[in-house]
């Protein structure tokens, strides 16, 4: 035989090969059909989150319209009312130059709840802060949870509503009042709190007041701190034991504070606290002091 010449035993024989490479194979085959259903399923899941919130943004912005439809907010003019706006907690040193005054000039507003309440007995409040899109009806309940998913109208909804702390009473004003909300990308909700760190917002005094209309009392608040911090609870105190834990609490969100509001604070002060998510692990907050308020 020669060197060109092979037996046909020399031929590789498929039928022979090792039963390992089959099982390889297939194996190899089922690991990118698994990849291919994981893929297609974190698609689909995907997809059907990004429709879920475009649906409910939807339903939130028919809420929101609804409401503008039906509530009625005037400014107070003070020269036509019969109780006289009450000044509060002015600052002591009149040598010094204070914004303080100049906001207290500002109009109230104040706002028919009764529309407000035959939609959701819950509402206890109208917030309104300038330089911002926030201009909703507040309503509380005896959580902190069901608002966080649930829209005005108590149906599911992951944008829920702006809600007060349960421990909190609009009528009667603890230390530091304090309202949350979902900070939503399309900014609804609290979505716009972010605002203030803007400079544009910073740079036009204008936005450094809040109002607060409750169906006993419309309250003007004047900005004092803004800033973003990782969750936690502490700035999330109602009342505190005693004034000093209270002047130690002014001290703290003071020194937190963006930006200097040229302001003074103390434990004569009433506190409104704003509360949103900036991400998944830090907070936007803004505090106000309550300059003025007047009884309905």
């Amino acid at each position: 035989m020669s060197e060109y010449e092979f037996k046909k035993s020399d031929l590789p024989n498929l039928k022979t090969q090792p039963k390992a490479q089959k099982k390889k194979r297939r194996l190899k085959k089922w690991v990118w059909v698994f990849i291919l259903i994981i893929s297609l399923g974190v698609f689909g899941y995907s997809g059907f989150k990004v429709c879920l919130w475009h649906w409910e943004n939807e339903k939130l912005d028919t809420q929101i319209a609804e409401i503008r439809n039906i509530i009625k907010i005037d400014e107070v003019a003070e020269e036509n009312e019969d109780l006289t706006p009450e000044i509060i907690n002015p600052p002591v040193d009149d040598d010094k130059p204070n914004d303080y005054w100049a906001y207290t000039k500002l109009p109230l507003i104040s706002v028919d709840f009764a529309e407000l309440q035959k939609k959701n007995s819950d509402t206890v409040a109208y917030l309104k802060v300038n330089g911002t899109n926030i201009n909703y009806p507040v309503v509380q309940t005896t959580d902190n949870k069901f608002y966080l998913n649930h829209a005005f109208d108590k149906t599911l909804n992951s944008a829920g509503w702006v809600f007060m702390d349960y421990r909190n009473n609009a009528n009667e004003l603890q230390d530091n009042t304090i309202i949350y909300a979902h900070g939503r990308t399309n900014s609804t909700m609290f979505g716009s709190l972010k605002n203030v760190f803007k400079n544009n917002w910073f740079a036009n005094t204008d936005n450094y007041v809040i109002n607060l209309s409750t169906p006993t009392q419309n309250t003007l608040w004047q900005v004092i701190s803004v800033y973003q911090i990782p969750t936690e609870t502490y700035y999330l105190t109602s009342s505190f034991g005693t004034k000093e834990s209270f002047q130690n609490f002014l001290d703290t969100i003071m020194s937190r504070s963006k930006y200097d509001f040229k302001t003074t604070v103390d434990t004569n002060d009433k506190i409104l606290t704003l509360s949103t998510c900036a991400n998944s692990s830090d907070k936007v907050v803004l505090h106000a002091k309550l300059i003025k308020k007047q009884d309905r």
